[in-house]
């Protein structure tokens, strides 16, 4: 019912910006709310940031004053901002829709996922 379109991954070097980009279609809710995860191989995903319909958002701390989270709702697409970049922030980046009153408890719950997109920081 919902599929999430990811870009912007690749590699940078450490101080480096990256934007990422993720656009939502199917049977999308204007109630929602919309994030960034990231993953590294053997570890859980970890919430980076999210950003709600009426423009709430929330961050790690390890991402604060770094990561900007901004949203087009009327797509609805997502985007994260990453300026700053660190070695640790290298990780597969997802992006995930969730809505508060979707009738599947478990996607409500945990939303939509996205594909992953790749984000390297390396000298």
């Amino acid at each position: 019912q919902v599929q999430l379109v990811e870009s912007g991954g690749g590699l940078v070097q450490p101080g480096g910006s990256l934007r990422l980009s993720c656009a939502a279609s199917g049977s999308i809710s204007s109630i929602l709310v919309m994030g960034w995860y990231r993953q590294a191989a053997g570890k859980q995903r970890e919430l980076v940031t999210t950003i709600t319909n009426t423009g709430s958002t929330n961050y790690a701390d390890s991402v604060k004053g770094r990561f900007t989270i901004s949203r087009d709702n009327a797509k609805p697409t997502v985007y994260l901002r990453m300026n700053s970049l660190k070695p640790e922030d290298t990780d597969v980046y997802y992006c995930n829709v969730r809505f508060p009153y979707d009738i599947d408890l478990e996607r409500r719950r945990d939303g939509y996922w996205g594909q992953g997109t790749q984000v390297t920081v390396s000298s």
